[in-house]
């Protein structure tokens, strides 16, 4: 009887659970980025012994439950650092994110108990051969992304942006736009982009369909994987496009590549803050690079962060959870389309 897998949410572009396959472990000199790996489920049990399933949804996980994840590498400022290339002689893992992404932990908040911990168990294999989230990608033709795009930035993790984007999706739905959302760079979770879909995007796109259980990765790798995503988007032959980038576009998720590539369609940018000298912070790295339309997130709460933002940086805010601020919203998005 094939043992039964918890199937982490980076799994969910395979066909694992439907097709069998074995298990074997390899020596770390064969690893890689975005092999799918088992483990089992190891260590003192805390509110972070949980999973995203394929689905989605979260499961609760205990001793001893086996587990199918991708190793890969996270860089979260606010949560923790960790990477499989990390992993020592013991084999034993950390679930980097609930969504699968499997490493070694390096660095983590005082504020979060330790990390769900798993021995490996070995690498998903089919004929021998190891499988790797860009093995059940399926190529997209070229094509050129040409709708407007609302770009969803951040100062970090944490704040605002996927809350942001959803508010943003709804009211382009209530002016009867055809919506695309993307989750364009970050560390792999589902539920963001589920969030997107659920507020009324008709498509949704992130880095998991192009094979990167996060996109700590190189350059050359990232843009390969956004050309991949674009074409995809385009494909959607939506009317506009939500975009969020994850993180913030200065850390290493390759965040400044897709500013890059969507400034010039950029029509309206929202800047999602942690505080207001967050703003002031990211103005002054990005220059004139980068022109936030809108400042939303913590630091819009209230109205001395609101008038704060103004006084340090010139730009509007708004607290976008104040359902009065909604017709504003409404009508700087009127504008910006040329609606």
């Amino acid at each position: 009887m094939r043992p039964h897998y918890f199937y982490t949410s980076v799994t969910r572009c395979s066909d694992l659970w439907s097709e069998p396959f074995d298990t074997r472990l390899l020596k770390r000199s064969d690893w890689a980025t975005g092999d799918f790996v088992v483990g089992r489920v190891v260590g003192e049990r805390n509110r972070l012994y949980e999973c995203e399933t394929k689905t989605g949804r979260m499961a609760d996980l205990v001793r001893g439950d086996l587990l199918v994840g991708a190793l890969g590498k996270r860089a979260a400022t606010l949560e923790g650092v960790g990477d499989w290339r990390a992993t020592t002689d013991d084999l034993q893992l950390d679930a980097l994110t609930s969504a699968g992404l499997l490493g070694r932990a390096t660095s983590i908040s005082p504020m979060l108990p330790e990390l769900m911990r798993l021995e490996y168990l070995g690498h998903v294999t089919r004929q021998d051969a190891k499988l790797n989230m860009a093995d059940f990608v399926t190529p997209s033709p070229p094509r050129p992304l040409e709708i407007p795009v609302i770009l969803v930035i951040g100062t970090s993790m944490s704040s605002g942006k996927t809350t942001s984007a959803q508010i943003i999706i709804r009211a382009l739905k209530y002016l009867g736009l055809d919506v695309v959302a993307a989750k364009l760079s970050g560390a792999a979770r589902y539920r963001d982009i589920l969030k997107f879909r659920d507020a009324g995007a008709r498509c949704v796109v992130d880095f998991v369909d192009a094979g990167l259980p996060s996109t700590v990765c190189s350059e050359a790798r990232f843009r390969d994987a956004f050309e991949f995503m674009s074409s995809r988007i385009a494909a959607c032959e939506a009317q506009v496009l939500v975009a969020e980038a994850g993180a913030s576009p200065l850390e290493p998720y390759n965040g400044a590549i897709v500013v890059e590539h969507l400034r010039d369609l950029a029509c309206f940018t929202v800047l999602c803050a942690s505080d207001p000298y967050a703003v002031l912070g990211v103005q002054t790295a990005y220059g004139a690079g980068l022109r936030a339309d809108l400042v939303t997130g913590p630091a819009a709460n209230t109205e001395a962060a609101i008038t704060l933002v103004h006084e340090l940086c010139g730009h509007r805010a708004m607290n976008l959870l104040d359902r009065k601020t909604y017709p504003e919203l409404v009508a700087l998005l009127k504008q910006a389309l040329e609606l």
